[in-house]
């Protein structure tokens, strides 16, 4: 069964929304926030939920997890952050844009966009110690970019600098299919990041229910 995308404002309807900070963290110790502000839940979290709760998903509770993400370097989308987005804008495509040396765990998968299936996509594992219950409803997801991971990344035709710019929570996979099959349930944009060796980012993002 497949469930097309609502359109719907959770953050207004469902009472959900999430607020995300982004620090720099250097080999030196120092640290910089450099963005922080709320996000957007985008209505695969609706998608995911619906499968949920109609039983015509996944019966396993562990599919139902926001256990990934993924980093792009095109944001914002095209018509702006809504919560209808249901994919990156330019998405991280490859391991070696994550960093072949890096301590995140890579995963490659099809991803649910729209009701549909695209072809392989690249995500980023949460490790299950930085998924933290922080209040009744509230978890906080710390994702971790080292000082090894997604360094001077350069445009598809390798010609142009890119930067990072936006980053997704995916579910993990709520159609319970044999492989994987993330959705995309949260994002946000945020100003360009040159992404080197001097520093790692870490993202904390939490998530009210």
């Amino acid at each position: 069964m497949e469930i097309t995308l609502p359109m719907k404002n959770f953050t207004e309807e469902l009472g959900i929304n999430g607020h995300l900070t982004i620090i720099k963290k250097f080999t030196d110790g120092q640290e910089e926030v450099v963005f922080d502000d709320h996000n957007i839940i985008v209505s695969g979290m609706g998608v995911g939920l619906t499968y949920m709760f109609t039983g015509s998903g996944s019966n396993s509770v562990l599919d139902y997890q926001i256990d990934r993400f993924q980093i792009g370097v095109s944001g914002p989308p095209t018509g702006g952050e809504t919560s209808a987005i249901y994919q990156l804008s330019g998405a991280l495509n490859s391991v070696a844009d994550y960093g072949a040396g890096s301590n995140l765990f890579i995963a490659e998968t099809s991803q649910m966009t729209n009701g549909t299936l695209t072809g392989n996509a690249i995500t980023a594992l949460i490790p299950a110690n930085k998924i933290t219950k922080i209040a009744d409803a509230s978890v906080r997801y710390t994702l971790v970019v080292d000082e090894e991971a997604c360094n001077n990344l350069t445009s598809n035709t390798g010609s142009d600098e890119a930067n990072i710019n936006e980053v997704g929570l995916l579910m993990k996979n709520p159609t319970g299919a044999a492989a994987d099959r993330p959705i995309l349930v949260a994002y946000r944009t945020f100003s360009n990041i040159r992404k080197t060796n001097d520093f790692s980012l870490i993202f904390r993002w939490t998530l009210n229910f």
